[in-house]
């Protein structure tokens, strides 16, 4: 599925950029997919402590497999319907798969808890990173590949076959009952819950607050179509590669963690990791040598993965079972619909600001969030995770 999802990034951000040559519909396609992620997604914890797990994972993933073979309909007839209707067949599509990740994301959290145990959960946040940068990386570079390979009807067609074997190998995975909540409680009870416990943990806010402001104003991936054709020259090919370079990163740093997990003193560890991926984006904004740009990709995704392990790892650690659906809603609110709204807040401060200015400033931001972070959130800092298990 992750491998289905990257590709799909790929080749929609390139259809968008050829039919329009401009930042703000590259960072549309991300605020498309966010407004509806953020709008379902407490709905969508609340299902996920309420409703068997896995079936909410398979029939939101049949939606995914819905939305891919739209989006290959759509090139039929070298793109007839496009030409027709321009662009915004596109980004409704974009618009429900947002709906169904939404499902996903906390159904397979709360999965995760279900399966592997609490001494593990650690170890399993690293595996689970590790195959999900697997995916990350395979994806845009094949997706890149086929785009310049053999167009991009073929590539929608075998996205769509992707989709649809993940779909078939999550109905392998046994289901899980869940476990008996303490009393019923209605929606906005469920909700409220959810959220303040988000909101009374110090360390879980401080993870997830700065994580969200560093890939808010840190990221890039919106602007890369633009990077690989203007400044690096090297056209949909390449820009699969620069799409998988923060993968081959985290993967390499996920086989390290398995060894050498960065439980203690994990606090320092997220901070300095974060302030990390801030100037690693500084500098691919200067680079304009395509192997330092792909280096400096690969180094923002190493440090940002340690970041991850340690808030997944905190999330499965401080989660009683009964609400880690509602819980993980909200990490996704914070974490997950901020890649997308980056990617508009991206497109907008290059359209205001220019490209490279707009990428140096985000970075900056991150560096200086990092620091008020470490003042302003003391528990976290000082966080020891091997303390915890």
């Amino acid at each position: 599925m992750t491998i289905a999802s990257e590709m799909q990034v790929v080749v929609v951000g390139w259809q968008i950029y050829e039919y329009t040559r401009d930042p703000l519909w590259l960072g549309m396609i991300g605020l498309t997919g966010a407004i509806p992620f953020i709008g379902t997604a407490l709905f969508a914890g609340h299902v996920a402590d309420i409703i068997e797990r896995k079936k909410i994972v398979v029939n939101a993933a049949l939606v995914l497999c819905l939305c891919t073979g739209f989006l290959w309909a759509f090139t039929f007839n070298k793109g007839a319907f496009l030409h027709t209707y321009g662009v915004w067949p596109i980004y409704t599509v974009v618009f429900f798969a947002g709906i169904a990740k939404a499902f996903i994301a906390p159904s397979f959290f709360a999965f995760l808890s279900q399966i592997v145990p609490r001494e593990q959960y650690s170890n399993a946040s690293t595996w689970s990173s590790t195959a999900w940068q697997i995916g990350a990386i395979g994806g845009p570079a094949v997706g890149g590949l086929l785009y310049g390979l053999i167009g991009v009807n073929l590539t929608y067609g075998v996205d769509l076959a992707l989709m649809v074997l993940s779909l078939i190998t999550i109905s392998f995975i046994a289901a899980r009952p869940l476990v008996k909540r303490v009393r019923e409680e209605n929606l906005w009870q469920s909700l409220g819950k959810g959220i303040s416990f988000v909101f009374k943990n110090q360390e879980i806010l401080g993870a997830l607050s700065l994580d969200l402001f560093a890939v808010f104003f840190g990221g890039a991936a919106a602007l890369l179509p633009i990077f690989a054709d203007q400044v690096l020259k090297i056209g949909p090919m390449g820009l699969g590669f620069l799409r998988s370079a923060p993968s081959v990163g985290a993967v390499i740093m996920g086989a390290i963690m398995v060894y050498w997990p960065p439980m203690q003193n994990a606090g320092k560890k997220m901070l300095f990791s974060v302030a990390a991926f801030g100037v690693c984006m500084i500098l691919f904004a200067l680079s304009t040598n395509p192997w330092l740009s792909l280096i400096l990709l690969a180094l923002s995704g190493a440090f940002d993965s340690v970041s991850v392990v340690i808030r997944s790892t905190i999330l499965q650690l401080m989660t009683p079972d009964e609400m880690r659906g509602r819980v993980s809603a909200v990490n996704n609110i914070f974490i997950g619909s901020s890649n997308e709204i980056g990617g508009f807040e991206s497109g907008v401060a290059a359209k205001l600001m220019g490209l490279i200015p707009s990428v140096v400033f985000g970075g900056s931001v991150t560096m200086l969030v990092t620091g008020f972070t470490a003042i302003k959130a003391k528990k976290l800092r000082r966080l020891q995770l091997d303390t915890k298990v």
